[in-house]
């Protein structure tokens, strides 16, 4: 199945079928210098597949986890480009999840101002979500992707095959994503989740067409793409807190969500969540969690605008005071 995407600058497919990535070299232009990135938690054999399609492959393995999305990982990534003599005709494969897609996506755009990019996701949350719409970046200085690109792939293969090699709770991290989009855009697909018809396959095919159509309007994020954030401005404020650290980014977007839709949404949702094994609540302090929100992009003096749910398959942006959000929070999570 191919779903075309388009950009500002053409437009790329989204190759979306199992056993895809044996078929690499048919689907991408691989018959030049390749890096091929990965990391010590994927399946290696995935990458040597990759390589073995390429005219000239080198796979480059980082470490796996948010760590590597550093200024050092990067500056590897252009190292080994320098020393492997890499053209502006090369490219960078990225093969494996958000962190790997993000940093590789990156480094080819700074190479020599741009070189083709091809995305490989192998994990439920990079598939449905970070594989596609061009965001690149890395962590800096303590801040999560504050050194980054847009940067739009060549193309990105979807294999649902190289999922079977993940853990359950990496499954239903990735479904996070997957149930926040239909909370905001796709009632039917939220009914399948809420009903407990998982069919991979589906689930990443009707997400990929929310953010499709979102990306597609909103490239840069200067409306619509914002929708894409509900559940993140408490996400991250849980995530920025060391206590949280053992959570999953999927497993902090289901708690984030929580409070920001309305009772009647909520009394759907937390069933949802409940038989995806993600969490409802975290031990984290409700008024250091919104105290947290305050150091969010979002944040305007005493408030703070945040995607809401009113009903689902529907969303609002929404002025929140940071009194009313830790009434909110501290209503939702209280222990």
């Amino acid at each position: 199945m191919i779903i075309p995407v388009k950009t500002s600058e053409g437009s790329y497919n989204i190759y979306l079928e199992r056993g895809a990535l044996a078929k690499a070299g048919e689907i991408l232009d691989l018959s030049r210098k390749v890096l091929v990135v990965t990391d010590s938690g994927v399946p290696a054999e995935y990458a040597s597949a990759v390589a073995a399609q390429c005219d000239e492959g080198h796979v480059v393995t980082i470490e796996q986890g948010e760590a590597s999305k550093s200024m050092e990982t990067f500056q590897l990534l252009l190292s080994k480009m320098v020393e492997y003599e890499f053209t502006r005709s090369d490219c960078v494969v990225a093969v494996g999840g958000g962190v790997v897609g993000d940093i590789s996506g990156f480094a080819s755009a700074c190479y020599m101002r741009g070189i083709d990019f091809y995305n490989i996701p192998t994990t439920v949350l990079s598939q449905v979500d970070s594989s596609i719409g061009g965001k690149t970046a890395i962590d800096f200085m303590g801040y999560k992707n504050i050194v980054g690109a847009f940067h739009a792939p060549r193309a990105v293969i979807i294999d649902p095959d190289t999922l079977k090699t993940l853990p359950a709770r990496q499954i239903s991290n990735g479904l996070a994503e997957s149930v926040k989009m239909a909370l905001t855009s796709d009632a039917e697909l939220f009914e399948m989740l809420e009903a407990g018809d998982i069919d991979l396959d589906t689930v990443i095919y009707r997400s990929l067409l929310i953010k499709k159509a979102v990306v597609e309007e909103d490239e840069r994020e200067a409306g619509l793409r914002k929708i894409l954030n509900f559940g993140h401005t408490i996400a991250h404020a849980i995530e920025s807190e060391k206590s949280m650290e053992s959570y999953y980014h999927g497993e902090c977007v289901a708690v984030g969500m929580i409070p920001m839709c309305t009772r009647e949404v909520r009394e759907r949702l937390i069933p949802v969540l409940k038989k995806l094994d993600l969490p409802i609540s975290v031990s984290a302090d409700a008024e250091v969690i919104s105290e947290a929100v305050r150091h969010d992009k979002k944040a305007a003096g005493d408030s703070i605008t945040v995607i809401y749910v009113p009903s689902v398959g529907e969303f609002e942006m929404k002025k929140c005071s940071f009194e009313e959000l830790t009434k909110t929070v501290m209503e939702c999570f209280k222990k």
